[in-house]
């Protein structure tokens, strides 16, 4: 364990292919005093950091851009990519740059991202900055999806400060540390076929491989074999989020993770009424992104980077490495909506039972996470009518004899009770990052106050557990809850 940032040694993976791919910029410090608004410790022990680091001042100076580490050579990384389908020739870190790497104890490499950290080369209009709303949200629901499962970045810390950052308003300056294997995206290749700068876009190809993919070096057909496993895990990634009721906001090719991660946090929601055409961004006028679209638009983005990598690859096997996502997400989606419901394997008799409910859901707009952490509590053998769930519906006897249908093939397909219902609470959170959670966080710690996203992170981390003191964060959200928006901005 790491008690000291002296021995902190950085290795430049990424930097050493050239400033094709980069540009090297040092973070801005903010103007004002920087202070430490929250520290992950959780995220630390990635990078082997002894948590007793939080209440180092150097932790402060580091993660705001006012001192350098031995080693570190910073840049900004450079891509493309389509913005709500249109393609964009050049964006890159914009306000983000990457400190280096460090490897941990087990030889896991993870890249030390500052997000906020000031202007770089591809910032355009903007100010390079990231303000105190967007990146509590961002910290929070990186920790809420590690809790949940999903892959994903990781937050190692907040730094705030009294810096003016203009958007909408006036907002305080704010830097995230974000950590992840790599930040290498789609549009980090799509650059280069639309440059059509085939060399690097190999060289990009190779690194990816040697550094993320190594067993695909041998393959016969490594680029393909790298596609394939994109693919694959996009589609896994994509089955998570349909079936935690996860919406992005900005699945743009620049967000999309060539290790399949969710990156880039933005305007997110987890759904609450059950609604398949939800729209968490506010800037989203035409709902390129909303809930029940994300499953295409993962795969138009993959057919995307299948088009960057032509010059790699034939066309046909691409196309045909394509065609498989459908089966490879549908599957995936399956499998976790079985489990949701108590069965460890799909049958056609349990995917007609889940699209009735699914379609009851959508005519009461009933809660997702209440819903289905409460299909946990029913007894197979019971032949009672189950109030609290009945009351999520607005047609209580259709419900009624949807719930009968249910325990009938729980009965016959699923394990006995106390082991189903087991499985089932360690599938249906009892606690998601709803907006107003965030908000609250958000509203505290503009007067100062940290606390709430302390208790946050503890409750994010399990969501599966019960968790006494926060239990009303399982209910539904207060009416004020509603008039929230989050747009690209946040």
């Amino acid at each position: 364990m790491r008690s000291t940032f002296d021995n902190l040694a950085f290795s430049n993976s990424f930097s050493t292919l050239g400033e094709q791919f980069y540009s090297r910029v040092r973070p801005t410090p903010f103007d004002t005093s920087a202070r430490l608004v929250h520290f992950n410790s959780r995220a630390a022990s990635l990078l082997d950091l002894d948590p007793a680091l939080q209440h180092d001042p150097a932790t402060t100076e580091i993660f705001s851009g006012k001192k350098t580490l031995i080693g570190s050579d910073p840049i900004a990384m450079m891509y493309a990519g389509h913005q709500f389908g249109h393609y964009v020739p050049e964006l890159g870190d914009g306000r983000a740059i990457m400190l280096g790497e460090i490897t941990n104890q087990q030889g896991d490499k993870w890249e030390i991202q500052l997000k906020g950290s000031g202007l770089t080369p591809y910032s355009r209009d903007g100010d390079g900055r990231a303000v105190l709303r967007s990146s509590i949200r961002e910290y929070l629901c990186s920790e809420a999806m590690y809790g949940l499962g999903i892959p994903t970045t990781h937050a190692l810390c907040l730094v705030g400060s009294d810096d003016e950052v203009y958007r909408e308003q006036i907002e305080p300056g704010t830097m995230l540390t974000r950590l992840a294997p790599s930040h290498v995206r789609f549009g980090s290749f799509e650059v280069f076929y639309y440059r059509q700068q085939h060399a690097p876009l190999q060289t990009l190809a190779d690194f990816v491989i040697t550094h993320h993919y190594p067993q695909l070096r041998e393959q016969p057909q490594p680029y393909l074999a790298l596609l394939q496993e994109v693919i694959d895990r996009t589609a896994d990634l994509l089955a998570q989020w349909q079936a935690v009721g996860f919406a992005h906001g900005v699945m743009n090719t620049d967000n999309m993770s060539i290790l399949g991660l969710t990156l880039d946090y933005g305007p997110y929601g987890f759904m609450e009424g059950y609604n398949p055409g939800y729209i968490c961004n506010h800037s989203d006028y035409q709902g390129r992104y909303a809930f029940d679209q994300q499953p295409q638009v993962g795969l138009w983005n993959l057919t995307c980077l299948a088009q960057a990598l032509m010059p790699l690859i034939e066309v046909d096997a691409a196309k045909a490495a394509l065609e498989t996502y459908q089966t490879r997400f549908t599957e995936k989606y399956y499998q976790l909506m079985a489990h949701k419901l108590g069965f460890e394997h799909v049958q056609d008799d349990i995917l007609q039972l889940l699209g009735d409910l699914l379609d009851q859901m959508k005519r009461s707009q009933t809660d997702y996470t209440r819903l289905f952490h409460a299909l946990g509590d029913v007894q197979s053998h019971a032949t009672h009518s189950h109030p609290e769930l009945g009351d999520m519906f607005l047609q209580r006897e259709r419900f009624d004899h949807w719930l009968n249908r249910y325990r009938a093939l729980l009965q016959r397909d699923a394990r006995p009770d106390a082991e189903r219902q087991a499985l089932m609470h360690r599938t249906n959170p009892r606690y998601v990052l709803r907006n107003y959670m965030a908000q609250i966080a958000i509203e505290a710690a503009e007067q100062y106050d940290y606390s709430e996203i302390d208790r946050l992170m503890r409750l994010l981390q399990s969501p599966f557990e019960e968790h006494p003191d926060m239990a009303h964060y399982a209910g539904l959200p207060p009416d004020w809850a509603g008039n929230i928006q989050v747009s690209c901005s946040s």
